[in-house]
């Protein structure tokens, strides 16, 4: 049986900041420091010593992408708004100038602690024998082998380049890294200005032969510094510095596009110049170079970052090495679920048998490749249809679909080429199946599409089935192996009929009249939420048990969140995990003295999105109503993409989401974090018993890798799968 404090325990006395108006823009957590909160939780994991060493150096490495994605594109927006003069304020009442100064600060505090935290991970990286040299620490073996390598695998992709009147300074894209020189030619004494790209194409970090020592490794700006003269013969160096370029990454798209895609394939053309909203620069930059990169890339001086240390952390992620296995995580495989089994491997007929809720990546997403496989080669399917917001490169998915259209099945992809970063990529996957045949939408202008939905229509005894997949997650084999998401599967006709005018409404535009068991965004699902979160409110009003349970990345959506506090002023007890940015501030007496905030961050990425009422019967129940959706409670997700919010009525799923994935969420206690009123995440420390040993408390990710999950039992049952026994407070 799972337990927990979180679960068991009243809440905290709740507390009403000095200063505070309940009805005024305070109740609101500002978006932006809500999000680098979170980014400070996931640094954290890169010092928990409970963590491998490499794997906190996975983590370290995620920080710094995330921070890059961060400020290509929201504090890139701010700015724009900022300099245009608008002073407009957020639902929390910053202005984007205002809202820019503390971020700033808050970022600048971060990427110091980045650097902290590498330096002490570099440090115990040597003890466990991986060593990062620098090019005074080579030697004359090294030397030799590292000057082969850079003349075969190197030197033909480098691009030296002169910066003189007839040398302008070059563009530097997105994400560019470059080595700023100061040369002299030895035989005149004539100085010259030079920039070395650093290629994106090679690897970060060159591995230098075995010595005995442990496994070795120098940077590319090292093995470059070291390799001037074959760069820049007959000058010598007088000074250099390293500078990392990130661009204003948002796409601006033509309202009144005729070709989609044209207008697409031009704005991502356009993204690599967007202005430069961030330079990193070597510390110990000298002025005059520092100065000359500052004025050629036109930026303001709170526009740099000087940095003491290494520049570019998000490359790090070329260190963890599955050669250390004993640094890592301990392997794990996800498991097929033994329904499927029991019918040897048939997707349709473990089905129709009921339907089926698999957790990923515990249950493996291998699961959906094969659904999609046998359709596409079962001469029963007539159709599929399928959306399609990131994949991966070479997608399995995209091949079932192309090859069942090669079949002659008729294909419906929706491909929504606005998902942010992979367009280019959604680009090519969509032409790749229009020329296997199959019918390519790309849904609205206006919206993106984010809903995932798979759909198959199979002829069976005289009459058409259509088998249903609904996830919370991306058609992404390669991120399932790393995010939670949950994929149901169904053969239940009115959620068949469902999905049906789902696409109807994407393909053709025509706007579904009737939904069975499925709200929508961007028509019926907020105001299907907000009701719901309303009824709670009457339940407890009228003294029935009132409960809310609810999972997602992030929460802004401010008539969300006021639904919410006019909940639990009610009486409503709402406890909600996280794992993101959260805009709601818990624990403020007369306005959210009965709602909890946690976030999850550990092995893997919390993603699944689920909500869960009480109905009048209180959590857990079976009278409770359960939904799992594609879509976090953001004014983006509600108000400006489609969307999907289902509603679970098989007896075994709901109880699987409410009683093991929502009750294990509730209870984790080693990777959770707890939000308090001021803003501040806290966590538990490990409690050390009087012989030495550490207990950190209940891990989710670990009962889900441990314990099959209920709807995927097969003919063992599910009576002895572990959940939170219904009735306990």
């Amino acid at each position: 049986m799972i337990q927990s404090d979180f679960l068991t325990s009243a809440p905290p006395a709740p507390v009403v900041p000095d200063g505070f108006d309940i009805t005024g823009p305070g109740r609101f957590f500002n978006r932006e420091l809500s999000w680098l909160a979170f980014n400070w939780r996931v640094l954290e994991e890169a010092r928990n010593p409970r963590v491998p060493l490499l794997e906190r150096l996975r983590f370290l490495s995620i920080s710094a992408t995330n921070l890059d994605e961060f400020y290509t594109v929201r504090v890139a927006g701010l700015r724009e708004l900022a300099r245009a003069g608008n002073t407009t304020p957020g639902a929390d009442g910053l202005s984007p100038a205002e809202q820019l100064v503390l971020i700033n600060d808050n970022a600048r505090r971060l990427m110091g602690e980045q650097q902290s935290v590498w330096t002490a991970l570099r440090a115990e990286m040597a003890g466990a024998g991986l060593h990062l040299l620098t090019r005074q620490d080579l030697t004359p073996e090294d030397r030799t082998h590292l000057r082969a390598h850079f003349l075969s695998m190197v030197f033909p992709v480098l691009s030296p380049l002169a910066i003189d009147p007839a040398h302008p300074f070059p563009f530097i894209p997105n994400t560019g890294f470059c080595l700023a020189l100061q040369l002299e030619e030895v035989a005149t004494g004539r100085p010259l200005d030079a920039l070395l790209p650093v290629p994106q194409q090679v690897d970060r970090f060159i591995a230098l032969p075995d010595t005995g020592d442990g496994a070795r490794f120098l940077p590319l700006e090292e093995l470059l510094l070291a390799h001037l003269d074959a760069l820049f013969p007959g000058y010598t160096m007088r000074g250099n510095c390293a500078f990392r370029v990130l661009r204003d990454s948002d796409l601006e798209l033509e309202e009144e596009a005729e070709d989609l895609v044209r207008e697409f394939e031009v704005a991502l053309k356009r993204r690599r110049r967007g202005e430069v909203v961030r330079l990193k620069i070597s510390a110990k930059a000298p002025a005059a170079l520092k100065a000359l990169v500052m004025e050629e890339l036109e930026v303001t001086p709170d526009e740099v970052i000087d940095i003491e240390g290494l520049i570019g952390m998000a490359d790090l992620k070329e260190l963890v090495l599955d050669t250390r296995r004993d640094l890592l995580w301990p392997s794990f495989t996800p498991r097929v679920p033994e329904r499927v089994q029991d019918f040897d491997g048939d997707m349709f007929a473990a089905i129709r048998q009921k339907d089926m809720l698999l957790h990923h990546p515990y249950e493996t997403f291998d699961m959906v490749v094969r659904f999609l496989d046998q359709a596409a080669r079962d001469p029963d399917v007539l159709a599929i249809k399928q959306t399609l917001y990131r994949t991966s490169r070479d997608s399995p998915i995209v091949a079932a679909l192309c090859e069942a259209a090669e079949n002659g099945k008729s294909v419906t992809a929706l491909v929504e080429l606005k998902a942010r970063f992979d367009e280019a990529a959604n680009i090519r996957q969509s032409r790749r199946l229009e020329r296997s045949g199959a019918h390519v939408v790309y849904g609205f202008l206006n919206y993106k599409t984010h809903a995932k939905i798979s759909a198959v229509v199979r002829r069976e005894g005289g009459k058409l089935v259509t088998y249903t997949h609904f996830g919370t997650g991306n058609y992404h084999p390669i991120t399932a192996r790393i995010y939670t998401d949950l994929s149901l599967f169904t053969c239940d006709a009115a959620l068949g009929r469902d999905a049906t005018r789902v696409f109807n409404y994407l393909s053709g535009y025509a706007r579904p009249e009737l939904l069975e068991n499925l709200a929508i965004a961007p028509l019926d699902m907020k105001s299907s939420l907000i009701d719901r979160i309303g009824l709670e409110a009457e339940h407890a009003r009228a003294g029935r048990p009132a409960q809310i349970w609810a999972k997602m990345n992030a929460l802004i959506e401010p008539d969300v969140i006021d639904a919410l506090y006019a909940a639990s002023c009610a009486g409503v007890k709402i406890d909600l995990v996280i794992r993101g940015i959260c805009g709601l501030r818990p624990g403020v007496l007369g306005l959210s003295e009965n709602i909890r905030v946690k976030s999850i961050v550990g092995r893997f990425l919390e993603h699944s999105r689920i909500v869960c009422f009480g109905d009048g019967h209180g959590l857990p129940s079976e009278g409770a109503r359960v939904f799992m959706s594609s879509a976090d409670w953001m004014d983006r997700n509600l108000n400006r993409r489609v969307e999907t919010l289902v509603e679970i009525l098989n007896p075994t799923v709901k109880a699987q989401i409410v009683s093991q994935v929502m009750a294990a969420n509730l209870a984790d206690v080693a990777q959770s974090w707890v939000l308090g009123p001021d803003g501040g995440f806290a966590r538990r420390p490990p409690v050390t018993g009087a012989d030495g040993s550490v207990d950190a408390g209940f891990n989710c990710h670990r009962f889900f890798m441990e314990n099959p999950s209920l709807s995927g039992r097969g003919k063992a049952g599910a009576g002895d799968v572990p959940r939170l026994a219904h009735g306990a407070d």
